[in-house]
């Protein structure tokens, strides 16, 4: 593989928590600070947000439900079952 001419300017933010992530980088748009009339340091503190926010998200969100065994559901399926036939025994 062959790659030429590619120059990106980038944002590295490192995260003061790193328990989710050591650093994020961002790229920026060739256009971003000539056409959108920004400072580097607006760009820099969107950056920081964006990453801010991100962390913010991760922390909130719920943990994950654990999956039932296969076992579990084999067991109650069973148990069901022999619930199902003892009631026809005796009912039957």
């Amino acid at each position: 593989m062959e790659v030429k001419g590619v120059s990106r300017r980038v944002i590295v933010v490192r995260s003061p928590d790193q328990r989710f992530f050591e650093q994020a980088i961002f790229l920026l748009r060739e256009d971003a600070l000539h056409a959108n009339a920004v400072t580097e340091e607006q760009v820099v503190r969107q950056a920081r947000q964006a990453a801010a926010q991100y962390v913010q998200r991760t922390a909130q969100s719920p943990l994950p439900r654990r999956r039932v065994p296969g076992l579990a559901w084999f067991l109650l399926g069973a148990w069901t079952v022999g619930l199902a036939w003892c009631v026809t025994l005796f009912l039957g």
